[in-house]
Order: C-alpha cells, then sequence, then structure tokens
C-alpha cells in the first residue's frame, strides 16, 4: 500500500544446486548417494497504482517442490525419481484505511506438476523386480491473507497466513513386475492418483528503521507440516495381498509436525545508491526420524545469507 504510486514490476530468476545427499546404512550394501540436482526458478511481481486507496497485485513464484533422486539400487526402491514442482499464481488486492493501517487478501491458484519413479531389484538371481513410472499434475485454489500496522514511522508491524491447498496430482501409472523364476511378467497401466498437502504457514514480522539507514528486521514464521500424515497412492485397480503391485498402493505414514523458523535481516542504507544486506535464520526439521524417507531427506538448518544491492 505505500509503495510509490506507479506501476511496479519485478521479475527474478533463482538458480537452486542441490548437492548430494550420502546414505550410509548398517547393511553397507544398501548405502548410496544421490544425484546432484540443478534447478532455476523464474518469479513474476506486479503491483497497480493506488485506485480511491485500493492496490492491486499479481505474482507468479515457486513456493514448495523440488526434487531427489538416487541410483543405487536400494535407495532406488523408494525414490528413483521423487519430483513435485509447485507454482503459485497469486491475484491480491489491498486497502490502505490510512497511512498507518493496510489489509491484503488474495486468491492461490496452485499448479503442481509431479513424477514419481521406482526401481526395485528384489532378487538378482533369479532375477525379479518391480517398477513404477507415474506422472501427473493438478490446479488447486488456496487464499493468502495480510495486515500491516506503522505505529510510528519507522516501524512495521506484519501479519500474513497462507492457507493450506492439498495438491490433488492426478495423472498416469506403468508398474512392471518380473519374476523369472516362474517365469511372469505382469504390466499395468491406468489412472493413478496422490494428495499432498502444501501446507499453511502463520508469518509475523517486526521492522524498525534506525538513524534513517539501518533496518533491523525479526519474522516468525509457523508452517503447519502436521497436515501431511501419511503418502498415499491410489490407482483405478485395487492391488490386494498377493497381489505385486500391492506394495505401491499401501499407506505410507509420514506424521510429519509442524515446525518454526526464526528470521533476522539487516538492510544498511549506505546514501551513495548502495546498500547492504545480511541475513540469519533458524529453521526445524519437520520430519521425525522414524518415517524419514529417499524421496525427502531433511534436517534442521542455519541458514546464513549476504548481499549487496545497486
Amino acid at each position: 500500500s505505500w509503495l510509490e504510486n506507479r506501476w511496479t514490476l519485478e521479475a527474478d530468476a533463482t538458480w537452486i544446486h542441490l548437492s548430494s545427499i550420502d546414505y550410509t546404512d548398517v547393511v553397507a550394501s544398501q548405502s548410496g548417494d544421490s544425484e546432484n540436482e540443478n534447478f532455476f526458478m523464474p518469479t513474476l511481481f506486479a503491483v497497480s497504482p493506488e485506485y480511491n486507496n485500493f492496490r492491486f497485485g499479481f505474482s507468479v513464484t515457486a513456493p514448495g517442490g523440488l526434487s531427489k533422486q538416487w541410483d543405487d539400487s536400494y535407495p532406488r526402491r523408494y525414490a528413483e525419481e521423487f519430483t513435485l514442482k509447485v507454482f503459485d499464481i497469486n491475484p491480491t488486492v489491498s486497502y490502505k484505511f490510512n497511512d498507518r493501517f493496510s489489509i491484503g487478501v488474495g486468491v492461490q491458484a496452485v499448479y503442481s506438476d509431479g513424477k514419481v519413479k521406482n526401481n526395485a531389484l528384489l532378487n538378482a538371481n533369479p532375477l525379479i523386480s518391480l517398477t513404477r513410472d507415474m506422472t501427473g499434475d493438478s490446479w488447486d485454489l488456496g487464499y493468502n491473507l495480510a495486515a500491516t500496522l506503522k505505529p510510528m514511522d519507522k516501524m512495521n508491524l506484519s501479519i500474513t497466513y497462507r492457507s493450506k491447498v492439498d495438491l490433488t496430482v492426478e495423472g498416469d501409472a506403468a508398474l512392471h513386475y518380473t519374476n523369472n523364476t516362474i517365469p511372469a511378467t505382469v504390466n499395468w497401466d491406468g489412472y493413478a492418483e496422490v494428495e499432498i498437502p502444501l501446507p499453511a504457514v502463520l508469518a509475523v514480522a517486526a521492522s524498525y528503521t534506525f538513524f534513517d539507514q539501518l533496518t533491523v528486521e525479526l519474522e516468525y514464521d509457523r508452517t503447519y507440516w502436521s497436515d501431511y500424515k501419511n503418502l498415499d497412492f491410489n490407482y483405478a485397480s485395487n492391488f490386494g495381498v498377493g497381489n505385486p503391485f500391492n506394495a505401491y498402493d499401501a499407506v505410507v505414514s509420514k506424521n510429519w509436525k509442524d515446525s518454526n523458523a526464526w528470521r533476522l535481516s539487516l538492510t544498511y542504507d549506505m546514501k551513495n545508491n548502495f546498500i547492504l544486506m545480511a541475513g540469519f535464520a533458524m529453521d526445524e526439521n519437520p520430519i521425525p526420524d522414524s518415517t524419514l524417507g529417499f524421496e525427502l531427506p531433511d534436517s534442521d538448518a542455519l541458514l546464513y545469507s549476504l548481499g549487496v544491492r545497486y
């Protein structure tokens, strides 16, 4: 609401490099390393001029996703590839009551595109193998709310809330089973779906500018990962006990927990067209040890950042 009264546009591009993850099992033959991975993420933001205290906005962001791939025989049983790309298309409107208080609301149109591959070599001699290759996508809706209070000129107090969005990914799956003992081969192709929550996020932040140069911001995030209770793939057919594909039809418990993040940022305006920036954050891991999986390993994180703007 307090940007300059004109059209404001911002376009960004982020490159992400994920290094390999080393997995060491108590059974040495089951150890393995994940692949290095690279991602390119463009984002876009636009804000209109003011119309009777209203302003309209639009953004395209990537709030979740990424990928994990394993080539070694044991990890690839569970995640030869587990990829989820998520794009949030978010039209918004804000209303400025006065120079001290403003609110905003938006609609999230979330597009997700997923791919799951498993390759299980159950017995090398004679060869018994089981594979899955599934692709799917979906459009799903959510909302976001925001409010900002400026109790004094140099201070901002803000709160934002993004709703949970259930990603209802639908597509096709190809399942294949080979048993050279019998010998026997079974193939199944058909409709498949899986529902994955993009969790709600509550953020509360405060900032203050000292000496008209140094801005300090503190933020607390609460991500409601406890909505991720199970990973349940559903197929057009029921695979009962004794069917080799029953392993891919079983419900996998996740039972993630809500996680917290604390963030601190410093911005220093040198008054010569240069602005210096620094940040630090502590981010909790939502995954219990008992349900940690190859598709998305995680840990507590300490994040550091430095930047300069001209």
